[in-house]
C-alpha cells in the first residue's frame, strides 16, 4: 500500500513537473511572435490592419522609417557607446520589415489575394531603398560599424524586389466590373 502510494505521489509530481515546463514555454512562444523590431504601436496596426495589402504597405512604411532613423544616427551620432549598437539595430530592423512585407507577398500570392497595391508598392519602395542602400555602401561614414548588416540589407532587399516581381506576374487580375447596359 506504501509502495502505491509512493508510485501515486511520484507520478503526480512528474505530472507537475512537465505542466510547469510546459506553461513555462507558453510566455516565450508568445513573445517571439511579437517581432523585436516593432514597437508595440506598430504591432497593433499590423495585426489590426485587415488585408494583406494594408500589412505589406505597413511593413514597407515602417522599414522606410528604420532606414531614415538610421540616415539621421549617422549624421547625429549619439553620445556614449550606444552609436554603433543603434546603427546595427536600426539596419537589422529595416531588414526585418523588408523581409516580412515580402513574405506577405509570398503568402498573398499563396491564397490569391487582391495584392497588386502592395507588390506595386514593394517595387517602388524597394527601388528607392536600393538606392540609399548603394549610397551608404559606397559613401556612408563608419561603414566598417555596420557593412554586414548593410550586405544583409541590401540583398535582402533585391530578394524581395525579386519577389515582387514574381509574384507581379503570378497573381491573379484585379476583379473587372463589368457595365451592364
Amino acid at each position: 500500500m506504501m509502495r502505491a502510494r509512493n508510485g501515486l505521489l511520484f507520478v503526480f509530481l512528474i505530472m507537475l513537473v512537465l505542466a510547469g515546463t510546459i506553461r513555462g514555454a507558453e510566455p516565450r512562444a508568445a513573445a517571439q511572435e511579437k517581432k523585436d523590431y516593432l514597437s508595440e504601436l506598430e504591432a497593433d496596426r499590423i495585426r489590426d490592419a485587415e488585408t494583406t495589402n494594408e500589412r505589406i504597405k505597413l511593413f514597407l512604411a515602417f522599414a522606410a522609417d528604420r532606414l531614415k532613423k538610421f540616415q539621421y544616427e549617422l549624421a547625429h551620432p549619439s553620445q556614449g557607446a550606444h552609436h554603433a549598437e543603434m546603427l546595427n539595430y536600426l539596419m537589422n530592423a529595416y531588414g526585418g520589415c523588408v523581409d516580412d512585407a515580402a513574405e506577405l507577398i509570398v503568402l498573398g500570392v499563396q491564397k490569391q489575394e487582391n495584392i497588386h497595391d502592395g507588390i506595386k508598392e514593394m517595387l517602388n519602395k524597394g527601388k528607392e531603398f536600393l538606392a540609399i542602400l548603394q549610397d551608404l555602401s559606397a559613401n556612408g561614414a563608419e561603414r566598417e560599424i555596420y557593412k554586414d548588416n548593410l550586405d544583409d540589407a541590401m540583398e535582402g532587399t533585391q530578394d524581395a524586389m525579386k519577389d515582387a516581381e514574381k509574384a507581379k506576374k503570378e497573381v491573379a487580375p484585379p476583379p473587372v466590373r463589368r457595365r451592364s447596359g
